[in-house]
Parts: structure tokens; C-alpha cells; sequence
């Protein structure tokens, strides 16, 4: 359900979807609890629910600006990982220019696979959560069988052979970093704890009694919005490869790469 929501609604729609609707529920539970309790309306029982209320929002907050600093940590250095890859993809094109034209073609033709493999099939199976290896394996195999299929001659030759390789490596290491990442989200444990949370602290904004209506609606709306705000940042971020803030393939069709397209 979360890949299917940040795959086909815009981020606007989440936000809408997300924050608009908690405060809605919450604004109509606050008018039943008026309804059904007035006394809950009055205040008579703010004492108990402030200080339960206060607690509970403490815990809850520390462990949401936790989940979210460390998400969006997450997604930057999985950013980072896909830069340092597409990085190292272009420097073996650059270095194959010293090789002669046999085994230049041979790696460049090979690098050139790779990087639309990895933009045309291997992106959308990391979009669906499904980053499978054998989806690129065939063309890093490539890539490693045009360079051991060469034997440079000059020093200059070798010098320029033993980067590519380095680079090639690189690559196969930061492949594997960015498709475990492309299948990584929050432990189940952790994703019933921010909800579970997020909903106990709205039902406990219900109980703390506001007798102005209008001003009962207010505070009750405000929580559930902060509320629904947090959890959408979980939501987006949780999915660095999924909806509209995902990291971008870009990275594999700029500098040295961008004449394979």
C-alpha cells in the first residue's frame, strides 16, 4: 500500500490524503466526544489528560524527529551512493579512451549497456521496492569480461587499466549498497509504534476539554495537522527510490555517460 500511494499520488495528494484527512477525523471526533461527554468539554479531567498528554507527547516526539533524521540520512547517503556509482561508471569510460580501438569499443560498448539497463529496467524494479541483482549482473559481467579480455601494453596503458578496474569494482560495490537500499523501510515493530503512537496522542487531545468550541477545534485540528505532517515525512522518506522525492537516475545520463544517450 505505501509503494502504491508514493507511485501514483503526487506528494500534494498525499499531503492532502495524510494530513488532510487526520485532522478531518479528528475534528469529527472531537464533536462526538462534545456530544457524547460534555463533561470532557468542560475541562473537568485536564489535569490527568494534560499530564498524560504532556508525557506521551514527549516520548512520541523524541521518537519521531529520531525516525525522521535518521530516514532522511538514509537518503542522503543513498543519494550519495548512486553519485559515487554513476561516478565511477563514467571514469571507465574515460580511461578506456586510452586503450586501443579493439578493446576501447569492447568496454565502452559494454559501459553503455550497463547504464541503460540500470536506468530502463533496474530503476523501475528499485521504484516497486524490487531491486533484484540479476537485473544488472549480465552487464557487469560485461563489463569485467572487456576488461580482463585486454592486455595493456604501455605503462601508460597499465596505468589507465588498473583505475578502470579499480573504478569497475567500485561500481559492483556500490550496485550492491544501492539495491539493498532500493528494499530497505522502517521495521514493522517501528511502523505500528508511529502510527499506534500518532493515533494515541490525537484520541488524548480528545479528552482535554477546551470549553469554546471553536477554540476546542482549533487545538484538537492543530495536533492532528502536526500529527499528519510527521507522518508524511515518514511516509516519503521512508522510500528513497519511490514517488515524487525519490532519487532521480540522472546521475547516469550527465558528464561522460550522457553520449550513451
Amino acid at each position: 500500500m505505501e509503494l502504491w500511494l508514493l507511485n501514483h499520488l503526487s506528494t500534494a495528494w498525499l499531503g492532502l490524503l495524510v494530513v488532510g484527512g487526520s485532522v478531518l477525523l479528528a475534528l469529527a471526533g472531537s464533536v462526538l466526544v462534545s456530544r457524547w461527554s460534555p463533561a470532557l468539554a468542560r475541562g473537568g479531567n485536564n489535569d490527568m489528560v494534560g499530564v498524560v498528554l504532556g508525557i506521551f507527547g514527549a516520548i512520541y516526539g523524541l521518537i519521531l524527529a529520531f525516525v525522521i533524521v535518521n530516514l532522511w540520512t538514509e537518503l542522503q547517503d543513498t543519494q550519495k551512493v548512486v553519485s559515487a556509482e554513476a561516478t565511477a561508471v563514467s571514469q571507465i569510460a574515460r580511461d578506456a579512451a586510452a586503450f586501443p580501438p579493439g578493446p576501447q569499443d569492447a568496454v565502452t560498448a559494454s559501459v553503455g549497456g550497463y547504464v541503460h539497463v540500470v536506468v530502463e529496467r533496474q530503476w523501475p524494479l528499485m521504484k516497486a521496492g524490487r531491486g533484484e541483482f540479476t537485473a544488472t549482473g549480465t552487464e557487469v559481467d560485461a563489463m569485467y569480461r572487456a576488461l580482463l579480455g585486454y592486455e595493456p601494453q604501455s605503462q601508460s596503458e597499465q596505468a589507465f587499466y588498473a583505475k578502470a578496474l579499480d573504478s569497475l569494482n567500485e561500481v559492483a560495490g556500490r550496485r550492491r549498497d544501492r539495491i539493498n537500499a532500493s528494499g530497505s523501510e522502517l521495521p514493522v515493530l517501528l511502523q505500528v509504534l508511529i502510527v499506534g503512537g500518532a493515533v494515541a496522542i490525537v484520541l488524548l487531545s480528545l479528552l482535554y476539554g477546551v470549553p469554546a468550541r471553536r477554540a476546542r477545534l482549533l487545538f484538537v485540528g492543530s495536533v492532528a495537522a502536526l500529527i499528519g505532517f510527521s507522518l508524511l515525512l515518514v511516509l516519503v522518506l521512508d522510500r528513497p527510490f519511490a514517488g515524487e522525492l525519490s532519487i532521480s537516475p540522472e546521475p547516469f545520463r550527465q558528464s561522460a555517460l550522457a553520449r550513451f544517450w
